[in-house]
């Protein structure tokens, strides 16, 4: 008789650490298909400046320093995105080293829009409007994707800090993931797009 208490007790938890599992997996993977949405906005991002640099490069031929630091600034953060993509999604330092980049490409993004102003006639380029509109709502995607991404993200690691899985998660192989969050105030701020 004791037996069967003891079996029965056995395959509950046995049933209810499978069922933990599931959920944590479930869970962990959301967070790697928000972060994807966020790699896509991200490659078409870096789809769009080579179209924008050749845009711009006609009418800027005194800020030639702009436009190679931004052709630089998408070159690393393309580089930073292969490296998570490598990794199967990111981690600690790379998701750093792609802020860090991205940070950089904002930067030369905004000198490009601030430099645009001086340039009548680029302003008035119906390429040139298209390429800030595709950008614009590029970077609202973006905004929206790292929202979701951060969401799922809280979502996941306070799954792995609650009790009873906190006793487990480890084991499985589910550990925190960081957040992509702007650290660079600078980068913080929307790129005007406006002419």
């Amino acid at each position: 008789m004791w037996i069967w208490i003891i079996l029965g007790v056995l395959l509950i938890i046995i049933l209810f650490v499978v069922g933990l599992y599931n959920r944590l997996v479930n869970m962990r993977n959301q967070v790697k298909n928000a972060w994807s949405q966020i790699d896509v906005q991200l490659q078409r991002r870096y789809d769009l400046i080579p179209n924008l640099v050749e845009t711009v490069k006609g009418y800027m031929s005194y800020e030639k320093g702009t436009l190679e630091s931004v052709v630089q600034a998408r070159s690393q953060a393309v580089q930073a995105r292969e490296e998570i993509q490598r990794s199967g999604g990111p981690t600690e330092g790379s998701l750093k080293d792609l802020l860090g980049a991205e940070a950089t490409l904002q930067r030369g993004l905004g000198n490009i829009f601030a430099l645009s102003e001086n340039y009548p006639q680029l302003r008035a380029s119906e390429n040139m409007q298209r390429l800030q509109e595709e950008l614009s709502t590029t970077e609202n995607k973006i905004a929206f994707a790292r929202q979701s991404y951060n969401d799922q993200v809280m979502i996941y690691n306070t799954a792995q800090q609650q009790f009873p899985a906190v006793l487990v998660a480890s084991v499985f192989g589910h550990h925190p993931v960081d957040m992509y969050e702007v650290a660079d105030q600078e980068a913080k701020k929307a790129v005007k797009v406006s002419f």
